[in-house]
């Protein structure tokens, strides 16, 4: 009997000591951006051509995090950021989806251009259905250049979409050791590699493989959402479209979207979504022949407050909550695969 004890106990052990070690599984997507790409010599930090690096030389460029997780990659896309159109961003969010519906895969990193970096993981945000780490991660300057960030910020997205700790907290933009929801954190500086930032600060850092979490997102996500990558079809989205507040504007830009087919148009206003007195004739035109109008802020901090500025009860329109023009065109073209109502639109915004 005491022998059998003594075998449990050793058995028991080994599979405690091994369960202890055995690492996640991750896939790196890669879709090109500054992070893939390369300079004419290594002081060259701005200036350089993108998406030229494939996955297989990223991955063996940072050996180490081998020690982080079990990860293989998939070469998805090789584009600069800006050029990502509504056909590769539902290719993307198709592959990610099938990805982690697989049981072997524990986390999936994403390496992209930094200049739609928040616009694709807003989206992915909103239409893969997971509570596996999402995290998608870029550098401000090539792979070739002096103090390049990419490395560090690839090992520490990898640490993170292997962290089960990260598990059921939506998906990430991890850059420069922070840790950011996808739907609040913005690119702010063109330059530096500190570019990103959120108002309401990060949701955790993450230093030599190690996530500290401070807080977590109390907005719908992934699995809370009801939008689903499985139920939209086609390569394209409802056409939405932006327009940049400033003194002295003329109405031709929004009647010249809407002609274009635009169902729905972002107002990018000045102050608290303000709009001109000279543009509100034509937008309420365009409300009442079908096209949403949505009120959104060029300020980088802050929220549009619904019937403040304009009577939005009155017209029909929406207020983009704290989304930035960007976020809210994404949110806008999902919410219109669904509704044409803008009281519905207008819940879809305070809830995402």
């Amino acid at each position: 009997m005491k022998k059998t004890l003594t075998a449990l106990t050793l058995s028991l052990g080994l599979v405690l000591s091994f369960s202890s070690y055995a690492k996640n599984n991750v896939v790196v997507v890669a879709t090109g951006g500054t992070i893939a790409g390369a300079g004419a010599s290594s002081t060259n930090s701005a200036t350089y051509t993108a998406a030229k690096v494939p996955v297989d030389d990223l991955l063996n460029a940072v050996p180490q995090i081998k020690d982080l997780a079990n990860v293989r990659g998939v070469q998805a896309l090789q584009v600069a950021s800006e050029s990502i159109t509504d056909k590769e961003l539902l290719s993307l969010a198709r592959q990610v989806n099938d990805l982690v519906k697989k049981p072997d895969v524990n986390g999936v990193v994403i390496t992209h251009g930094t200049d739609t970096l928040e616009e694709t993981a807003f989206f992915l945000n909103l239409v893969v259905h997971t509570d596996k780490p999402i995290v998608l991660v870029g550098s401000m300057r090539p792979s070739t250049a002096l103090s390049a960030d990419g490395p560090l910020n690839l090992y520490s997205a990898v640490a993170l979409a292997a962290d089960d700790s990260a598990k059921g907290k939506g998906t990430f933009i991890l850059m420069n050791d922070s840790i950011f929801a996808a739907r609040d954190v913005s690119k702010t500086i063109n330059l530096h590699t500190n570019a990103f930032v959120s108002q309401w600060g990060a949701l955790g850092t993450l230093i030599e493989g190690k996530s500290y979490w401070f807080r977590q997102s109390v907005k719908r996500f992934n699995n809370r959402s009801e939008f689903n990558i499985e139920n939209i079809k086609g390569d394209a989205l409802p056409l939405v479209q932006i327009v940049y507040g400033s003194g002295n504007m003329l109405p031709d830009a929004y009647t010249a979207y809407a002609k274009a087919g635009a169902k729905a148009i972002i107002h990018a206003g000045t102050g608290n979504g303000s709009v001109a007195k000279n543009i509100v004739p034509t937008l309420n035109q365009l409300q009442q022949q079908g096209v949403q109008i949505i009120r959104s802020s060029r300020v980088p901090q802050g929220f549009v407050l619904r019937n403040a500025e304009q009577p939005d009860d009155k017209y029909g329109w929406v207020v983009a909550h704290d989304l930035n023009p960007q976020k809210a065109k994404l949110l806008a073209a999902l919410a219109l695969t669904k509704t044409k109502d803008a009281k519905e639109i207008q819940r879809m915004f305070w809830e995402y």
